[in-house]
């Protein structure tokens, strides 16, 4: 029998964290992998567990986002599927953007109601794994929970950084604490398996992911003082609503930082990635795009991912993702780098414009060294250009480029000039 789920994917606030990725596009808008969009990993997660009716939350940079999912997920007339987009809206009962996660699934409640569900999934957008949601919603039911929550054996190195759980030996959660110092850490081990326990994963992590059954939102969405899951509504759930913890073991990782995310995408270009593109049963949809294949001419390849639509002329691209339409001139070479391309392509009069060193043609030029970088899309990178990311650099932000940790970010539509070195 098929459940009755409705998912809520929030899109997170202003995305600072993820800045200047998030400055012209909201987070679940952000490029990922060469092809996709941040969105499309939860999205397609409820997808291929057979859950097609899907709420997007967000309030920032919305435009973009809207254009993706209109031109990515068409279910077609005769079905019921859809992937709606809810931005923060004024109404008569609220004239305030979301203040938190619960207070942006609370004022948009009325848009939920008029569905027919059981069980409210609610995801995180910025985060990259694949899920079978259908296992965590069996188990929410055998167990008889009117909360689920998805958690992630951890170590203790990696504890201090999460919202950790404490779970019995049946799995119901019992105590709960933010962000816990080391010398806490010993009172908060949780039964997990024995591969888990050998690894010493033994603290049980929230992932921001929970299944609520319908009757219990409705009512906790009432308490207008409450505006956050992971800060409020679960904490204060404990020891009065039956709470049960999903302990997922796969791969799963938060991209909302520059480092994580630049991490995530280069880590796909491993030779075997632990994030796995290539499944037939967990296939990451996005939107489909009528590019020509790609052409690469005199170019060294070692742990490279490339899109499609590009055109590679470089020396050398080594341990780097190439995104859509890219292009890439003779003799430059590419490492350690996020390139996330290009929305279009240029006319042969630019192109030929060019030859005049006149900086028009989006991508990278000829005899560039690129290094620890991303470039986000439609950026024009002049010749002999030289990037080269690392510890060395101060963290630092100008109209051109942001360096965070060592990490180059190339803003979107930004110019290099000929000769620029960073």
């Amino acid at each position: 029998m098929k459940r009755k789920v409705l998912a809520i994917i929030l899109g997170g606030g202003q995305g600072s964290r993820l800045a200047p990725l998030t400055t012209p596009r909201s987070k679940p808008a952000v490029p990922v992998a060469g092809k996709y969009r941040i969105v499309d990993i939860p999205i397609s997660n409820c997808l291929n567990s057979e859950i097609e009716r899907i709420f997007v939350l967000t309030q920032f940079n919305s435009a973009s986002l809207n254009t993706h999912i209109k031109n990515s997920y068409n279910f077609g007339l005769f079905s019921n599927a859809f992937v709606d987009i809810l931005a923060a809206e004024q109404t008569p009962q609220s004239g305030t953007w979301f203040q938190g996660t619960a207070d942006a699934v609370r004022k948009c409640m009325h848009h939920f109601l008029i569905h027919d569900f059981d069980y409210t999934l609610i995801l995180s957008g910025d985060q990259l794994y694949q899920m079978d949601f259908n296992d965590m919603i069996e188990k929410h039911i055998k167990s008889k929970a009117e909360i689920t929550l998805a958690t992630q054996p951890v170590n203790a190195k990696d504890a201090s950084d999460f919202g950790i759980l404490k779970a019995d030996k049946n799995g119901f959660v019992s105590e709960f604490i933010e962000k816990p110092t080391a010398d806490l850490l010993p009172d908060w081990t949780s039964e997990v398996s024995a591969e888990m326990n050998n690894e010493g994963k033994n603290y049980l992590a929230s992932m921001g992911i929970y299944i609520f059954n319908r009757d219990l939102l409705v009512r906790l969405m009432e308490n207008e003082e409450t505006k956050d899951f992971g800060k409020e509504i679960i904490p204060q759930a404990i020891g009065v609503n039956k709470m049960f913890s999903y302990q997922y073991e796969g791969y799963w990782t938060d991209i909302g930082t520059i480092g994580s995310f630049f991490e995530a995408n280069l880590d796909l270009a491993s030779d075997i990635p632990k994030f796995n593109l290539f499944d037939n049963s967990k296939v990451i949809y996005t939107r489909a795009r009528l590019l020509p294949p790609s052409k690469i001419s005199g170019t060294t390849l070692e742990k490279t991912v490339i899109a499609e639509g590009s055109i590679i002329l470089a020396s050398r691209i080594e341990h780097s993702v190439i995104g859509i339409r890219s292009r890439i001139g003779k003799g430059s070479t590419i490492v350690n780098s996020v390139i996330m391309g290009n929305d279009f392509y240029q006319d042969l009069e630019d192109l030929t414009e060019d030859k005049r060193n006149t900086n028009k043609i989006l991508g990278v030029g000829e005899r560039c060294y690129i290094n620890n970088a991303i470039i986000d899309k439609n950026c024009i990178i002049g010749n002999d250009v030289n990037i080269n990311g690392g510890d060395h650099l101060q963290d630092t932000d100008n109209s051109l480029y942001t360096v965070h940790d060592g990490i180059v970010v190339i803003k979107k539509g930004a110019i290099i000039p000929s000769g620029f070195t960073i």
